[in-house]
């Protein structure tokens, strides 16, 4: 019968029991203070007798309970007409001056109960409500507070690779689209994808909205699994409604977004296209990957397509009055993936392979095809694409993108790095490992681990959780995973203690993390993982692999991967001297084979600095008990704690082993030449020695203002090279003639059996009828010869015989190159050191004039429409004359 008495139940109570443990209050502290907690197993209905007589002789009562007040309003209920003496104070999500006290939105955290039990009981605790508040004041100001997120990115889920809704989500430019339930909602915000709804709720908004809007038509997503549980009926009530609406019925072949299930029923693409024929649907159509599949006779009055004709058939259908239907199918790219694996599905020997050499890096492919497995590849000559080959799912789409560099590889798989060297080079090093002091845990030890779904990060907190069992000590981990199967991010908070009686709460109270694994660093560096982090306490281990988000997809030109953001974020909080970094993604690929194994790479790390509480039997044999790639992860974790012992001798065994790969110039004398011996091979000496001059000119001015070459020469050297190596036919093809092609191919893949381009040759391709835009065909392998006949003629280029230098795109790029050297020799003119950074960003301009045909007409455009912003720049950063100053001066004084 405590004078303040505390009710809480489910996840309420484990927040409770750690802001009591916060304040260290026992059960001894409790009874001095007079404070009792009663928890609630069964919230609904109340046993009332045992609360009656917890409550009979309380001052004040506290309800502690996430979302609305339940437990509350049945307390209070329950206490309504019992007598005055027995009736205390009820509280819980308002005082009793109605002000809010314990938040009905969102999680509860000690920090919330600590702030709530002091507004509810403070001016009653006298002294003790006094410690408390010290306590909670301590705690803020523990927490460093970490500097904006300015330029920082989130990691948001994203379409899987490959995924059908990659394409099916388009619509035609000028109309909308509404989302619904499914993982076509991952369009919403983007697309014109704008409203969403509940289940079998699709297209409903449009039956109101249609007679007050001036849009006659709207796209509606409809998931295969949600149209045979109820979106049927938002077809019926839509053609009932007679709304122009055209419901596109995603028939993915699995219920993906909750694991992959198949949707219940006898549901068939055949069946639904008939089904909306009797429900009133006007028009249905078939759009298939595999449109030979389906038999008309199966589905009379639907006509079949192919996907690649889906912008057609939407102009088309928004144009009909009524309710249409696009029933558009193609597999779950991540149930492919199983099935495949399984041998339940024939896994195409194609394999897309992007030769970087002849990519501007316009991001075309990822326009065309929404594709997270499409990434950025930093080369000498700039940010260019690659496919990643462990993520692809060969959905092909990336290939209509207009550029020359896609190459179709038959063979039989990806070659598997050759680490046997590695290995060699180690000899006995792994075993010799000192073993490191082990951090002493007077209770809960918490590490937080954050990273991308599916590399393996919840692995990573079972691990623990095992090693600690094994040990017999008490282990709780709480994964935090959304939509973790779409890339998204994963927070695993693991909690390990001598026994679980040290454990009642399986998240991280904020300011309390032992160790922050970042596996992910834009996971890591968001407000929630750095809210768990103290500087006097937390040390953090950060990967910093620069993973491609959507964000990249989305704006594949000006996405700039934020890494100095995110460190910046965490060292903030953690500190500088307890955060330490490597990039584990690219040392395991090299030592181990496979990127996979970098965060057990990165366990391995922190284990040998001291920062894992648990000895190394433990946690091998819960690698041995998972069963799951045991050499490779015991290696894993073994390469990382060589990392941590020493660093200097991995990354000495990193570069011998990357030996032969291409560098990257660091140097200005390194830019330079590089690019002049290019520009020999392009075309001539002469043309080389056409660079040279302007580059010389260029550092000299730069000299005699800066005092060396700087920035602007090194500006001058890239952007100049890439207007003068314009990729014509002649350059394409040497660049495919080139032998380092061929050793790239090699490297990458187990086999080649065969080669096959995509490409648009200006003179001889059709054009699209809707867009007039040039399209590509496939070519054999028979190409490569005649690259490497056309390749001999390059001298012929921009002369009287140079056949495809008479079309507007190359006449466009002879003129950007002369245009380019007129605009530095203006600069030049008037270059003033308060002028040098407007002059740089004249210099640097032409890196947005990326791609080929269409595509890069379009860069130009805006290229030369941005010009005059450049120039108004240059012109207004000169600084006042100093006559003018000194004139000034005098005045003053």
């Amino acid at each position: 019968r405590p004078r303040f008495a505390l009710i809480s139940g489910g996840k309420g109570h484990a927040e409770l029991i750690e802001a009591l443990r916060i304040l260290r209050i026992d059960d001894a502290e409790a009874r001095r203070i007079g404070l009792g907690v009663y928890r609630v197993g069964m919230t609904w209905p109340l046993d009332w007798e045992p609360i009656a007589d917890y409550v009979a002789d309380a001052d004040i009562c506290l309800v502690v309970e996430e979302k609305r007040a339940n437990i509350e309003a049945q307390v209070k209920d329950g206490l309504y007409n019992r007598p005055a003496d027995q009736r205390p104070l009820v509280l819980g999500k308002r005082t009793e001056r109605d002000e809010p006290l314990i938040s009905p939105l969102g999680q509860i955290h000690p920090d919330d109960v600590i702030e709530g039990m002091l507004r509810a009981f403070g001016e009653r605790l006298g002294d003790e409500g006094d410690r408390w508040r010290r306590v909670l004041e301590g705690r803020r100001a523990a927490k460093r507070s970490a500097p904006g997120g300015d330029g920082l990115i989130t990691r948001k889920a994203f379409f899987c690779a490959g995924c059908p809704h990659n394409t099916s989500t388009n619509v035609p430019e000028g109309s909308i689209a509404g989302g619904g339930i499914g993982c076509h909602i991952l369009a919403l915000g983007s697309r014109n994808t704008e409203v969403v709804c509940q289940m079998g709720g699709e297209g409903v908004f449009w039956v109101g909205a249609q007679q007050f809007v001036d849009t006659p038509h709207t796209f509606q997503n409809l998931g295969d699994g949600t149209y045979q549980h109820s979106g049927v009926l938002a077809v019926r009530q839509a053609v009932a409604a007679k709304s122009n609406i055209t419901f596109k019925i995603l028939f993915n072949d699995a219920v993906a977004m909750t694991g992959g299930q198949t949707a219940e029923g006898p549901l068939t693409v055949d069946r639904i296209a008939r089904q909306l024929d009797a429900e009133g649907v006007v028009d249905v159509r078939i759009v298939s990957d595999n449109p030979d599949q389906h038999n008309p006779g199966l589905s009379p009055g639907a006509k079949i397509h192919h996907r690649d004709d889906l912008d057609a058939v939407q102009r088309e259908l928004r144009e009909v009055e009524g309710v249409t239907a696009i029933i558009y199918e193609q597999t779950c790219a991540t149930e492919k993936r199983r099935r495949r694996k399984r041998g339940l599905m024939a896994d195409p020997t194609t394999r897309i392979f992007i030769n970087d050499r002849v990519c501007e890096g316009c991001g075309d492919c990822s326009v065309k095809s929404n594709c997270i497995a499409v990434e950025p590849k930093a080369t000498e000559f700039g940010v260019k694409r690659q496919v990643n080959q462990s993520s692809c799912n060969k959905d092909y789409s990336c290939v209509k993108g207009f550029c020359p560099s896609f190459v179709a590889v038959e063979t039989s798989g990806v070659a598997k790095p050759d680490t046997s060297m590695v290995q060699t080079l180690v000899g006995d090093a792994l075993d010799a490992l000192p073993a490191p002091i082990l951090p002493l845990t007077d209770g809960p030890y918490n590490m937080l681990v954050t990273g991308i779904g599916g590399t393996g990060v919840v692995t990573i907190g079972q691990l623990l959780a095992m090693a600690a069992h094994l040990e017999g000590r008490g282990a709780m981990v709480l994964d935090h995973t959304g939509l973790a199967q779409k890339g998204g991010s994963v927070v695993s908070h693991v909690r390990i203690a001598e026994d679980m009686s040290s454990l009642k709460c399986s998240a991280i109270v904020d300011g309390e993390a032992d160790l922050l694994l970042a596996c992910d660093m834009l996971t890591a560096a968001s407000d929630e993982p750095l809210g768990k982090l103290s500087s006097e306490r937390s040390s953090a281990i950060i990967n910093t692999v620069e993973a491609p988000t959507s964000d990249f997809v989305k704006d594949p030109l000006s996405f700039s991967f934020p890494t100095k953001a995110a460190v910046s974020r965490i060292r903030a909080v953690a500190g500088e001297e307890k955060t330490d970094l490597f990039d584990a993604s690219a040392y395991s690929e090299v030592l181990l084979g496979d990127a996979i194994g970098a965060n057990l790479m990165m366990l391995g790390y922190a284990w040998q600095k001291g920062l894992v509480p648990l000895t190394f039997e433990a946690i091998d044999r819960a690698i041995e008990l998972n069963g799951v790639a045991i050499p490779m992860n015991r290696e894993a974790f073994a390469w990382g704690r060589m990392c941590a012992e020493d660093m200097a001798r991995v990354r000495k065994i990193v570069s011998e082993a990357r030996q032969g790969s291409e560098p990257i110039a660091e140097t200005l004398a390194d830019i330079r030449k590089t690019r002049e011996q290019e520009l020999v091979a392009y075309q001539d000496e002469r043309y080389a020695a056409r660079y040279t001059d302007l580059v010389d000119e260029v550092a000299k001015a730069e000299s005699r203002i800066a005092g060396a070459p700087g920035a602007l020469t090194e500006a001058v050297a890239r952007y100049y090279y890439k207007l003068l190596a314009y990729k014509d036919e002649y350059e394409v093809a040497r660049l495919y003639s080139d032998p380092a092609f061929k050793r790239k191919l090699e490297s990458q893949f187990a086999d080649v059996k065969e080669l096959r381009l995509y490409l648009a040759p200006p003179l001889i391709s059709p054009r699209d009828p809707e867009t007039g835009e040039l399209q590509k065909r496939k070519f054999g392998p028979w190409v490569f010869k005649a690259f490497a006949l056309i390749a001999r003629f390059k001298g012929l280029r921009g002369g009287p015989l140079d056949i495809f230098g008479r079309t507007e795109e190359r006449r466009m790029e002879r003129r950007l190159i002369a245009d380019y050297e007129r605009d530095m020799k203006r600069v030049l003119a008037d270059l003033t050191s308060d002028r040098l950074e407007a002059a740089l960003a004249i210099a640097a301009a032409p890196d947005m004039i990326r791609g080929f045909g269409h595509v890069k007409e379009r860069n130009v455009e805006r290229f030369e429409e941005t010009a005059p912003e450049r120039w108004a720049a240059f012109e207004a950063s000169r600084a006042p004359a100093p006559e003018a100053t000194s004139k000034t001066v005098r005045e003053t004084v």
